[in-house]
């Protein structure tokens, strides 16, 4: 590589590159169940700016990928009225790793092992840049938000709410 630190060639990154998406690589040290949060940090980029990829299911066990700013949650209400579906639940993960061939922590949305719906909350295309997640714990790519829809079949939703913090009833 002639450019920066050696990225990883994680299956996302060979989807990107045979699909001539650009982006950059970014690694920092991955803490589990450091969210978002830690990503940012590390990143020095807002918590908004780096999108999560969320593997989901309806009750009939019909899997899905939602892409949603990591400073969010994903109203399952709200995408399961959009979908006309009884309940959205996250995939448990085993079967979002077997849906992606991605760990948890390191799912990316691109070169997924099956061919899942992507519904992307629509509020992260008129960003100039985000990150989300490269294929790997700790690898984040920083892309053009349209060029996220250049890649993959992206349907728009609005259901990002913003997370309670906890136990005020």
């Amino acid at each position: 590589m002639s450019h920066g630190p050696e990225i990883p060639v994680t299956q996302a990154v060979r989807f990107l590159r045979e699909k001539n998406i650009p982006f950059e690589g970014h690694l920092y040290r991955y803490e589990e169940h450091g969210g978002t949060a830690v990503a940012a940090a590390a990143l020095n980029a807002p918590e908004h700016a780096v999108i999560k990829t969320l593997v989901m299911e309806d009750e009939r066990g019909k899997g899905m990928i939602v892409l949603m700013h990591g400073d969010r949650e994903v109203s399952t209400k709200e995408l399961a009225r959009f979908l006309g579906v009884k309940t959205v639940v996250p995939s448990d993960p085993g079967q979002a790793m077997r849906r992606t061939g991605y760990m948890v922590g390191g799912t990316s949305p691109f070169g997924t092992r099956t061919d899942l719906p992507v519904y992307a909350e629509a509020t992260i295309f008129p960003m100039p840049r985000v990150f989300i997640n490269g294929g790997k714990r700790g690898f984040l790519v920083s892309i053009d938000p349209a060029e996220i829809k250049r890649a993959l079949p992206v349907t728009e939703v609005s259901v990002g709410i913003i997370p309670t913090q906890g136990g005020h009833a």
